[in-house]
């Protein structure tokens, strides 16, 4: 097994454009989703972008935990990784709903979503996230992500393994799967490597407004 895929994410999907903007909603209240393998940085990039426009971010594995009563461990547990989805199916779907415009925050900017790195796997949440907002992936390698999951203290404890492989094969086996899906979803994708979170909303946030204009 190698420590990454054989092509870069980013060569190939850089600044790509892919799905029309959101049926649904105004450019002002469309929901902004994260997307991307757990240590990508989702969650963080997306509370410094909550800062910069004034919004609120939204982790939905948080949601799930909330919304079900028990940690996530504790799902996989119970009814195993199928009972899990169904939780993250029905979180986001609430928060793609009319509704979820209004969790966005007081300024009236639609909410930041940050999605666990499985939600992309069912197509009803890839048309979810597509009819309600737009979408940015957030890359890296195996070996990046790993050591980053690796140096999370909190990573063990919150999620199971999915595959009980070392942390790098199974992060380049998960990938395999997902890469298309996640391709498939986004509308921009931005490489995480060797930059900091502010770094990476900033390319996040200079695009979302380009892309909120366009679409005005």
């Amino acid at each position: 097994m190698t420590d990454s895929l054989p092509v870069s994410f980013a060569a190939r999907v850089k600044g790509k454009h892919v799905n029309q903007p959101p049926a649904n909603s105004s450019p002002n209240h469309a929901r902004l989703y994260l997307t991307g393998y757990r240590g990508t940085g989702k969650t963080t990039v997306g509370k410094i972008l909550a800062g910069r426009l004034g919004g609120r971010c939204i982790d939905l594995d948080e949601r799930i935990e909330s919304t079900a009563g028990m940690s996530i461990r504790d799902i996989f547990e119970a009814g195993g990784e199928a009972a899990f989805r169904d939780w993250e199916t029905r979180c986001l779907r609430a928060l793609a709903g009319p509704e979820g415009c209004d969790e966005g925050g007081e300024t009236g900017v639609g909410p930041i979503i940050a999605l666990g790195g499985g939600a992309i796997l069912r197509e009803g949440n890839r048309s979810l996230i597509a009819e309600s907002g737009r979408c940015v992936w957030l890359v890296a390698s195996p070996k990046t992500i790993a050591e980053r999951l690796t140096a999370d203290a909190t990573t063990a404890a919150r999620r199971p393994s999915l595959t009980g492989l070392s942390p790098t094969e199974e992060v380049a086996e998960v990938l395999q799967v997902r890469e298309p899906l996640y391709r498939q979803a986004a509308d921009f994708t931005v490489d995480t490597e060797a930059r900091s979170p502010p770094q990476i909303a900033e390319e996040v946030l200079q695009w979302w407004s380009a892309e909120r204009k366009r679409v005005s």
